[in-house]
């Protein structure tokens, strides 16, 4: 541990996505781990679609936390990973994390985007978040008292975004420990969408429904609501596969890397409903 803490005193980690749902929980994680933080998006100047932008951010670090916008599976994340990866190993960036998906085919690309960019990469491919519930689109139809989702009954091991956080700070004081390994990271236990809800619902003392929908009619009302048809016809293909059970198993990935079980979704439920996440 003396010299992972040592190696830490002058190590700066770019983090992408810097005020995101992983990216924020990333930087706080890693200045908590003694590393200096430099945050990289929009309001830093930082554009995935604009690798003029990526320099900037880049010179005279040491290491960075990679997160595609919309979905590391999406049609041009292979190209932009694979890119600033190559453009980050040139600058002397050495150290690559990269959050994937769990079960996520088309997430493939992306991951073999990093492996073949001459850098030292992990990849962490992380479980549905818990905070889908509490932050992003879902949390509207909560707050409405139902939730529509193409997600059957299927159960999956939904994973607190603070222990993503946490397993890439740790990957990235560990020295070579995770070098060009593939961390998948998992919650506790399997709860299906509905028994999600019913815990969300309990804590906050309200009626709250679940409504599973089929993928494809899903998809048409995402577009119903203004979601480019390419971008929707996208997520219906993902969900497709990725809400068909081959989650529904847990992994030792956060004990392995953190040294403790990962957090349960009922504390995350109990944090969120004291806040007053839900409350319309």
């Amino acid at each position: 541990m003396a010299d992972d803490a040592t190696h830490t005193q002058d190590m700066t980690v770019v983090v992408t996505g810097a005020s995101g749902r992983t990216g924020s929980r990333v930087a706080r994680a890693a200045r908590a781990a003694g590393l200096t933080v430099r945050p990289a998006s929009r309001a830093q100047g930082f554009d995935w679609e604009d690798p003029a932008t990526w320099t900037r951010s880049l010179r005279g670090a040491d290491a960075a936390y990679l997160v595609y916008p919309s979905d590391v599976g999406a049609a041009a994340a292979a190209e932009g990973v694979g890119a600033l990866a190559r453009q980050a190993a040139g600058l002397g960036v050495r150290r690559l994390v990269l959050l994937s998906a769990r079960g996520e085919e088309q997430a493939g690309a992306a991951e073999e985007a990093l492996r073949t960019s001459g850098a030292d990469w992990t990849v962490v491919r992380a479980a549905w978040f818990a905070q889908n519930f509490s932050e992003g689109p879902l949390l509207d139809g909560l707050r409405r008292g139902e939730l529509v989702f193409p997600a059957g009954e299927v159960r999956e091991p939904f994973v607190d975004v603070r222990d993503i956080a946490d397993v890439v700070a740790a990957a990235l004081v560990s020295g070579d420990r995770y070098v060009g390994r593939t961390v998948e990271i998992t919650g506790p236990r399997l709860l299906s969408f509905r028994e999600a809800v019913a815990e969300i619902s309990a804590a906050t003392r309200t009626r709250l429904t679940y409504t599973p929908v089929p993928a494809r009619a899903y998809g048409e009302a995402l577009t119903g609501f203004g979601v480019p048809p390419e971008e929707a016809e996208f997520l219906v293909e993902v969900f497709e596969g990725l809400l068909d059970g081959r989650n529904a198993r847990l992994t030792d990935g956060v004990r392995e890397v953190l040294g403790r079980a990962p957090r349960d979704f009922s504390d995350f439920v109990r944090e969120a409903a004291a806040a007053g996440t839900w409350t319309a």
